[in-house]
């Protein structure tokens, strides 16, 4: 008889094309684990599948959510390294080739073949979630799974400010978009030692930089309402920002990052904006700045932010705003889009 769960399905490619449905549960292959998902956050790529206003192509019918940690169930023939009850947390790259350059150098999230959770096979807001060995790593009992949950964006923030950044301590920051990505990203540039570390958002961001003030940055600041430029001029020698990340979803935002860094300093961009840039980058040049991408993570990220929350290092206190069972991931959806919720997470 084939074993059946619940899983929240996004089955088509338009707005609100998500429900819950009964699913078998996964089979595994030789070098799989077969998890009881303990915990999933939500993530904005979620919302936006949700919404079909994602910019990457997305195999329906799918289970969504790539942000999660559960219990080893089951482990394939192949399996070495994890048995049942483990404790774990799993990377979101599902499938790479395993052959390019990038997968044999440690930065397969770069690999061209590249599917994640939630999108290119089935995620993990369901019951039980099918995995690679390779994707998994342990977790102490001491880190509870609705903070286990939130190790990807944590992964996202500390690839973005640690290892593709730069920061000493007693440097400026200035870190655009309030989201989760962005609030992680300025744990991460505070726990780097930032002297100075600003959050800046819009109006309709009123609860996310609400929370970054409760993660105790220097300035949180609405965009609407202060000139960010002006505030900056008026930090140190006046003469900007050492490092701005944006975490935001529009390009325009590289724009006021060009604005508020200081000459020689480093612009680090992790947020998505798929419009095309309407000014100029000539300030990228005058300035001879520092423009990085930073996209996904890697094997040792993980490992390092693993260490970090189990330790109480990162602050997740005032990001994760609501906690519920799969059966809430209609409001916890609605919240995050709305601003309402900072970050949502499902226990299956």
């Amino acid at each position: 008889m084939t074993e059946v769960m619940t899983g929240l399905v996004q089955y088509a490619l338009q707005p609100l094309a998500v429900e819950l449905r009964e699913l078998p549960v996964p089979e595994l292959g030789e070098e799989d684990v077969l998890l009881r998902v303990g915990a999933v956050s939500v993530c904005g790529s979620d919302v936006h599948q949700y919404h079909n206003k994602q910019s990457w192509a997305v195999n329906v019918p799918v289970v969504l959510g790539h942000e999660f940690g559960g219990t080893v169930a089951r482990v394939g023939a192949r399996v070495r390294g994890f048995k049942e009850g483990d404790r774990v947390v799993s990377e979101t790259a599902a499938s790479i080739c395993g052959r390019c350059l990038y997968c044999r150098t440690g930065e397969y999230n770069l690999c061209p073949q590249r599917a994640g959770f939630g999108y290119g096979t089935h995620g993990a807001m369901a019951e039980f979630v099918r995995v690679p060995e390779r994707c998994l790593h342990h977790i102490p009992d001491v880190l509870p799974f609705e903070r286990a949950a939130l190790t990807e964006p944590c992964c996202v923030g500390y690839n973005a400010v640690v290892v593709k950044s730069r920061v000493r301590p007693g440097d400026v920051v200035v870190v655009l978009g309030p989201g989760p990505i962005g609030l992680i990203a300025a744990e991460m540039a505070r726990i780097s030692g930032a002297g100075t570390l600003i959050v800046a958002g819009m109006s309709q961001d009123a609860p996310r930089l609400a929370a970054a003030r409760a993660l105790g940055v220097t300035h949180a600041v609405d965009l609407e309402t202060a000139d960010l430029a002006a505030l900056v001029r008026t930090l140190g020698d006046g003469l900007g920002a050492d490092l701005v990340v944006d975490a935001t979803g529009t390009s325009i935002a590289l724009k006021t990052a060009l604005d508020v860094v200081r000459p020689g300093g480093q612009v680090t961009k992790v947020g998505w904006g798929p419009q095309p840039l309407s000014f100029s980058l000539d300030p990228l040049v005058l300035k001879a700045v520092t423009l990085q991408g930073s996209f996904s993570h890697t094997f040792r990220n993980w490992e390092q932010v693993v260490k970090l929350l189990a330790s109480g290092q990162i602050n997740l206190e005032p990001i994760v705003s609501r906690v519920s069972a799969l059966e809430g991931w209609r409001d916890s959806f609605d919240g995050m889009h709305s601003g309402r919720y900072v970050k949502a997470v499902l226990q299956p």
